[in-house]
């Protein structure tokens, strides 16, 4: 099976907090890895999310280290229809 990594840039305009977070997190840009893979069945190329991830620098004062953090399909995708709401897309 074919598979591929995305990694974008994702800019929240307010705190938020995923369920699999411990603690909410500050506005700003977080980078977010999708993993998707290739549904060969089809006579086109079309791609099947099949994991997320938001990486999240160390917390305060630099306290702890990077976290890369699973994110479930349906809060990654209400945030991104909110961030984008929010620009007036």
């Amino acid at each position: 099976m074919t598979s591929r990594t995305t990694a974008v840039t994702v800019a929240f305009a307010h705190p938020f907090k995923f369920r699999n977070m411990d603690e909410e997190r500050p506005a700003g840009s977080y980078s977010v890895e999708i993993d998707e893979e290739l549904l060969e069945s089809l006579s086109f190329a079309a791609y099947r999310r099949t994991g997320a991830w938001i990486r999240l620098p160390p917390g305060p004062a630099g306290s702890g280290a990077e976290q890369l953090v699973p994110i479930e399909p349906d809060e990654m995708d209400e945030s991104l229809e909110t961030a984008i709401a929010a620009r007036g897309i």
